[in-house]
């Protein structure tokens, strides 16, 4: 017996992050020493008070009972909290803040919350490919590419952009390119979204992994950006806990409940003893600075970036050093699929650019999630195919 998927499913690219897995696998059942730049997964260990946490609510019988679908009290107390030490924006945590399953659900779940049949979205490119397959396809939107260029600095040029459409996607510091964006260029954004009348969904999970002193801000930093945007968050790169589904969503009150309408519908929110463990490593943060332990974590990641993208440019891989996030976004100079055949000759795996989107093509995303002597290691098989 056979049945026919959707014609919404039949549109769906296969995911690319689930490809790289599969091929990961594949690999290691033959017994090849793979290095893998491929899914950004942090390997570098939680914080210990988080794993301390976890231990104990997680120990409590009370624990493992349904949590509200936005998610517990303690939970987006906390959150709000955060935001108003780390980002000097105040929150009402009973409408302006709502627990996710990790914040791709998030980002799904605000499309089909707001997004009619033939509604237009901005979506980046290259970009995460949920915001297009997950949330676009998904809710029978169309999506418009916001082509995210070098030349521009990976943004979109917001003075020639026709932004006439229902929502937009953006994500700064950015995935896959490590692009950051700053105050004047949110404002300009947030101005824009006022004029055309777009919600902004911004998705702002890697603000707490940069580098030489740089904060990235939130989009609700920004005058009047409450009324038109909902930001969307995650402790799994902030905590290095990507296993345990636990993100946020913050900002407008009526995106915040449009998106709890369709989650209630859904799901029964994170785990109440993650939640209630993540609430309390959130208010470890007693400043604008992060834990001895996340900066620590930063230190490592800042120095396996700069002997990634030395060693990448001493290949001929055009490439810059990211100011955050755990990649580095380098030209291939050929065909970005054909590019990521050749290290997998030698046993080493990168995400080809084009799976972010067309204007991807020319470029190879590495992750920073591996040990330094292995990226060495790397670079030397590298050189062999080069």
């Amino acid at each position: 017996m056979t049945f026919e998927r959707s014609g919404r499913v039949n549109r769906l690219p296969a995911y690319l992050f689930a490809k790289l897995e599969a091929t990961v696998e594949q690999m290691k059942t033959q017994a090849k020493d793979v290095i893998s730049f491929g899914v950004g997964d942090p390997d570098l260990p939680p914080p210990k008070p988080y794993l301390k946490y976890l231990t104990e609510e997680a120990a409590n019988p009370k624990s493992h009972n349904y949590s509200f679908s936005k998610g517990e009290p303690e939970f987006r107390q906390a959150v709000a909290e955060w935001y108003r030490i780390r980002f000097n924006v105040r929150l009402d945590p009973a409408t302006e803040v709502t627990a996710l399953i990790g914040s791709k659900e998030g980002l799904a779940n605000i499309a089909l919350a707001f997004v009619n049949p033939g509604d237009k979205v901005l979506v980046p490119d290259p970009a995460y490919p949920v915001y297009k397959n997950g949330a676009m396809l998904l809710s029978d939107g169309i999506p418009v590419v916001m082509p995210l260029l070098e030349k521009n600095g990976y943004k979109p040029p917001l003075d020639s952009l026709d932004l006439h459409a229902k929502m937009m996607y953006l994500n700064y510091p950015n995935n896959p390119t490590g692009a950051v964006a700053d105050e004047t260029f949110l404002k300009e954004l947030v101005d824009r979204a006022h004029e055309e009348g777009v919600i902004i969904c911004y998705d702002n999970a890697y603000s707490e992994i940069a580098f030489e002193g740089f904060k990235p801000p939130s989009i609700l930093q920004i005058p009047r950006a409450r009324d038109v945007a909902i930001e969307f968050h995650s402790c799994s790169k902030t905590l290095s806990v990507t296993g345990d589904r636990i993100g946020f969503a913050v900002g407008n009150s009526e995106l915040v409940s449009g998106l709890l309408a369709v989650k209630s519908q859904i799901d029964s929110g994170p785990s109440t003893y993650v939640q209630k463990a993540a609430a309390r490593a959130l208010k470890e943060y007693d400043s604008r600075e992060i834990s001895s332990q996340l900066q620590a974590n930063n230190r490592v990641y800042q120095e396996r970036r700069d002997i990634l993208v030395s060693g990448l440019n001493k290949l001929g891989l055009k490439c810059l050093k990211p100011k955050a996030t755990f990649y580095v976004w380098a030209r291939c100079g050929e065909d970005s699929l054909k590019f990521a055949e050749k290290l997998l000759s030698v046993n080493v795996v990168t995400t080809p650019g084009v799976g972010f989107g067309e204007h991807g093509e020319g470029y190879a995303r590495f992750a920073l999630t591996i040990p330094r002597e292995r990226i060495t290691e790397a670079l030397e098989r590298m050189e062999n195919v080069l």
